[in-house]
C-alpha cells in the first residue's frame, strides 16, 4: 500500500515538473506548490475512493460466492441423500438372496450327486447279486 502512493507520488511529482516548465514558458500565475499540492490531494481522494469500491467489490464477490456455494451444497447434500437410499434399496435386495453363488454351486453339484445315486439304485433293480469276482 505505501509502496503504491509512493509510486504514485513520483509519477505525480514528475508529471508535475514537467507542467511546472511548461507553465513557466507560457507565464501562468498559480505557484508551482499549491498545484502539486492539488493534485496530491485529488489523487489521495481519488486513491481513497478507489480503495472503497474495490472493498465493496470483494465483499459482494464474498457473498455472490457463499451463495453459489450453498446452493452448491444443498444440490451436492440431496444428491448424497439420494445416492444413499439408492445403496439402501440396492443392499435390501442383495441381502434377500439366501445363498451365494458358490453356495448356489455346491447345492447344485450335490443335487446332481444325489440324483445319479438314486438313478444308479433304480437302475439295479432293487436286488442284490452276488458278484462272481468276489469269491
Amino acid at each position: 500500500m505505501r509502496l503504491r502512493q509512493l509510486c504514485l507520488l513520483a509519477v505525480v511529482m514528475i508529471g508535475a515538473t514537467a507542467h511546472a516548465e511548461e507553465t513557466s514558458n507560457t507565464g501562468s500565475s498559480t505557484p508551482l506548490s499549491l498545484s502539486v499540492g492539488a493534485q496530491i490531494t485529488e489523487l489521495q481522494q481519488r486513491l481513497k475512493e478507489s480503495e472503497r469500491q474495490r472493498e465493496a467489490l470483494s465483499q459482494q464477490l464474498q457473498s455472490a460466492d457463499a451463495a453459489r456455494e450453498s446452493t452448491q451444497l444443498s444440490r451436492l447434500r440431496q444428491e448424497n441423500q439420494r445416492l444413499a437410499q439408492q445403496l439402501k434399496d440396492t443392499q435390501g435386495g442383495v441381502l434377500t438372496r439366501w445363498l451365494t453363488e458358490q453356495q448356489q454351486w455346491f447345492v447344485t453339484g450335490g443335487a446332481v450327486a444325489l440324483i445319479a445315486l438314486l438313478c444308479g439304485i433304480f437302475a439295479s433293480g432293487g436286488h442284490r447279486r452276488r458278484r462272481q469276482w468276489l469269491n
